[in-house]
């Protein structure tokens, strides 16, 4: 298991002198938002940290988007097992339905017991994103 923490931002080109310049985290995926950027994946080692905009999330999570940026981040957790995920979720108030994404992970965002939006993700099977 992985967890990675997502940081909600309104740019993140700020933060980039910090992650980047200052800790010298290095920048393995960036996402644009028209002109800007709207996702980024920084890592330093074993260590990743994700930074989204909240307009990004504003398009990406549609109605659960006013529950995720009432926070300031949430914990990305990548898991071996997703349908294992689910099971051991069962119950929990789900924000982002099921969804295959675009960059190759199977995920579910909910709502743990104290208010805390928690992602689960597991990569797609080669076959399985292809069609």
């Amino acid at each position: 298991m992985k967890i990675t923490p997502i940081l909600f931002v309104d740019a993140i080109e700020p933060s980039l002198e910090f992650w980047v310049g200052r800790l010298q985290f290095e920048t393995i995926a960036e996402v644009p938002e028209g002109d800007r950027l709207g996702f980024v994946i920084l890592k330093k080692g074993d260590s990743e940290i994700m930074l989204q905009t909240r307009e990004s999330i504003k398009k990406d999570a549609n109605a659960a988007s006013g529950d995720i940026l009432s926070l300031t981040s949430c914990l990305y957790i990548e898991v071996d097992s997703f349908k294992d995920a689910i099971e051991r979720i069962r119950g929990a108030e789900v924000l982002v339905p099921q969804r295959d994404t675009f960059y190759g992970m199977r995920e579910i965002y909910v709502r743990e017991p104290q208010g805390q939006i928690v992602g689960f993700a597991a990569r797609i099977p080669q076959t399985a994103a292809k069609g």
